[in-house]
Order: structure tokens, then sequence, then C-alpha cells
């Protein structure tokens, strides 16, 4: 058996996450390959499967690594499936979990072109303080936060007129709880919640990636807080093979989903080197009962 995990070019040094996961798949006699998504030399019909891993790059190119996902599952057996990118790669998304019950961030979706005035929004919410980021975008990139007073309202009105004119935009409260408790992460694999993480940012800042210095370590959560993230998962069409729910603590005190990541996320293997296991394993399972391979 062959996969290819699907990665981009210029990869950061930093990025030794999958490690474990390489590992399982060698353990398991699987032959591996890392090539860029983006390669048009690239023949993924050689690949028994495609499993999307450190493709970071495709936020700019969003409508490129959509085709590029249609065409390599006409080819080979792609996970996350295509159309599960198609739908994940936009963060509306969160709509549609909202409308299944899944506990969200309050959003206001801001299109395209669209003439907002951020202290009208903010007055009429009561938000002293609040996010702006692009609905498609990854690594805190084009995000903004903000207080309610006339110069950061003036720098958020600016911010957003940048943006509007290329990208559809969301306005969110910002909850200090970020800076304070952190994000909390739960990682799945077909379903089943595999372990959980706590990041949090350098003093001062929000981002809770690993480019921006924010450290993770292993985080235990409540039996509800596990309920919420498999309702959030169990409602994807096309049966995710892995998943990672993100989640902020509310003023009210509870987790509320901050995003679902379906597509390239990391999946903190170094805090349980087991589910790199599982996730191998389960990967190898999706491609036998595809009928790619001999049993």
């Amino acid at each position: 058996m062959k996969i290819a995990l699907a990665t981009c070019r210029d990869l950061p040094d930093w990025e030794i996450d999958d490690r474990p996961l390489e590992a399982a798949f060698r353990d398991a006699d699987i032959t591996i390959e890392k090539p860029v998504w983006d390669d048009v030399n690239v023949d993924w019909s050689a690949f028994d499967a495609c499993l999307i891993r450190t493709t970071w790059d495709y936020s700019q190119r969003r409508a490129e690594f959509v085709e590029w996902a249609d065409r390599v599952a006409e080819r080979s057996l792609l996970l996350n499936s295509a159309e599960i990118v198609r739908w994940n790669t936009d963060k509306r998304y969160l709509r549609d979990l909202e409308s299944a019950g899944v506990p969200t961030i309050p959003t206001l979706w801001i299109e395209r072109g669209e003439t907002a005035r951020i202290e009208r929004l903010l007055a009429e919410r009561s938000w002293d303080r609040a996010f702006l980021k692009p609905v498609i975008g990854a690594s805190s990139v084009g995000t903004m936060r903000f207080r309610r007073t006339a110069d950061d309202m003036a720098q958020a009105q600016r911010h957003l007129d940048h943006w509007l004119a290329t990208h559809a935009m969301m306005l969110q409260p910002y909850y200090e709880s970020v800076e304070t408790e952190g994000e909390y992460s739960v990682i799945f694999v077909e379903g089943e919640p595999t372990h959980a993480v706590r990041k949090t940012p350098v003093p001062g800042d929000y981002r809770v990636q690993d480019d921006y210095g924010a450290r993770d370590e292993p985080a235990t959560l409540s039996d509800e807080d596990i309920r919420v993230a498999r309702r959030a998962v169990a409602g994807v069409a096309h049966a995710p093979l892995y998943a990672r729910a993100d989640f902020l603590r509310c003023p009210d005190g509870v987790l509320r989903m901050n995003e679902l990541e379906l597509v390239e996320p990391s999946l903190f293997f170094r805090h349980s080197p087991n589910a790199a296991v599982t996730l191998a394993h389960a990967m190898i399972e999706r491609v036998r009962s595809s009928g790619r391979i001999a049993s």
C-alpha cells in the first residue's frame, strides 16, 4: 500500500508533529511519500490514498485547492473527502453547525464588497471588545482584536474596509479567556475522541498557533464538553476520518466552538503518539474498505 501525505512548499522547520504518524505508517509496512499538493508533476493515481496534512499555503488560493481536491479524488482515495474540503475551507460552515444545535461563538457575517460600520455594529450588540477575521483564511492572517474606543474602532474600520475589498469577513465578540485560559482542541479519529490539548498564546497575544510562539499541553475536558464536540463531528456529511474541534471559554463559563478543522489541522500527536497509530490504522482500513487494494 502506498499513501501520500500531502504537504506544501516551504514547510516550516518547526513542524514535527506528524512524525509519530509517519512512524505508525512505516511500522505497518506502508509506503509513504510527502508530495507537494500543487506540484503539477505528481501522479496522484500512483497512490492508493492521499491524506491531507500540511497543505498550509492554500488559504490564499482556495479555489485552486478545492479544484485540486476534486482532481485527486477522481484518481485516488482522498481523506478527508473533496466534499469536506469544499465545505470546511469556508468558515460559513459554522452557520451549519449552529443550525444543528452546536454551541458556537456569536458571529456577524459581512460579505465581500458590503459597507459595514464598526461603531454601529458593536453598539447594537453591546460588545466592548471584538474580533475580525476573514471567512477564508488560516494562521491568524487578516485577524484583528480591538476595543470599543474611538482609536481602536477607527483602526478596525480601516482594517475591515481593506479586507472587504477582496474577502468576506467575520465579526465576533473577543473573549479574554483566550489569553488567560487559552483555546481547547479535541482531536477525533473516525468520530471518536483520541486526546485533547490546551493552547495558550504568549503573554499579551491572542494567537494560539505554533508559529506565534504559543504553547500547548495535554488537557482534560468535561463529559459535556466532549459531548458537544462529538455532536459537531457527527453532524458532518461524508464521515471525516479525522477532525479537530476548537473551543473557547465564554463569559458564562460555557465552552463554545471556535472552529471545526477538517482539512489540514495540526493534530498534536506529540501529546498522544497512540492517536497517530489509531489514525494510521483507520486510514489503512479505509483504503482496504474502498476496494483499491487487496485486503
